[in-house]
């Protein structure tokens, strides 16, 4: 499949176009290039606040997955600036907004949406499945992409698109992981971060593209944490959806 990567330049990007690259043609869109080119995939300059360099990243491309973001937060703060509003609500609601547009416009009507844990308030102690859980994320990253969530929706239902959301947390090289997962440690405020590794991460990208390759028109938002035992998070709609789940960890 041919896939545009909105945003693939950057960390989640990195960590997962060497894994997607053996089994689809991939073409990054980004406002730069990334750090080390990877032979084999097309690079588009441009931004997503750009109709222009949209129309452009659009072409010939079968589906698409939205990895842009800027001035990330975590799910218990709410702490921000003037730069993080702008820059989340430019980002994270007005450009997604304009490319689903212009997606659909293009007859593009399937993709994967990234979007975070962060859209949860992370102080519970319970995630019990993605319908049941509020988005009620108490920093402006989390709730721009709750709003996100809303955008997506809006053009399933009203476009007839099929977009599977990936609530991801915790995107970590392998070595990071590694390290990590030897050493667990919970923040300042008591929450913990499970670490995610890049193959766990990577596979969950696949197992979603496949799946919207054959899905009906809908929104369906999935946790993707490294909790393999399942104690906090219910990852079972990602097992049955997309055929995913978190490899053991070390030790």
């Amino acid at each position: 499949m041919r896939l545009l990567l909105v945003g693939g330049a950057g960390h989640v990007g990195q960590l997962i176009v060497p894994y997607l690259q053996p089994h689809h043609t991939l073409r990054v869109f980004d406002l730069a290039p990334p750090s080390a080119a990877i032979p084999g995939v097309e690079y588009v300059q441009g931004s997503v606040l750009d109709p222009a360099d949209i129309r452009r990243a659009l072409a010939d491309v079968d589906a698409f997955v939205w990895l842009a973001m800027r001035n990330g937060q975590g799910g218990m703060s709410t702490h921000q600036d003037v730069e993080t509003i702008l820059n989340n609500y430019d980002l994270n609601t007005k450009a997604l907004h304009l490319f689903l547009y212009l997606a659909q416009e293009a007859g593009l009507k399937r993709g994967v949406y990234t979007s975070s844990m962060s859209v949860h308030f992370r102080g519970r102690e319970r995630y019990e499945s993605e319908a049941v859980v509020p988005l009620d994320s108490p920093s402006v990253y989390g709730l721009t992409k709750g709003v996100g969530e809303q955008i997506c929706t809006y053009f399933a239902h009203w476009f007839q698109m099929s977009i599977i959301g990936l609530r991801i947390s915790g995107p970590r090289r392998r070595a990071d992981y590694l390290a990590q997962r030897a050493n667990p440690q919970r923040a300042g405020d008591g929450s913990y971060v499970y670490p995610l590794d890049e193959e766990d991460l990577a596979n969950a990208y696949l197992g979603a593209v496949n799946a919207i390759a054959a899905s009906a028109p809908g929104y369906q938002p999935l946790f993707i944490v490294g909790d393999e035992t399942g104690r906090e998070h219910n990852l079972s709609k990602a097992a049955e959806l997309i055929g995913w789940a978190p490899r053991p960890g070390p030790g």
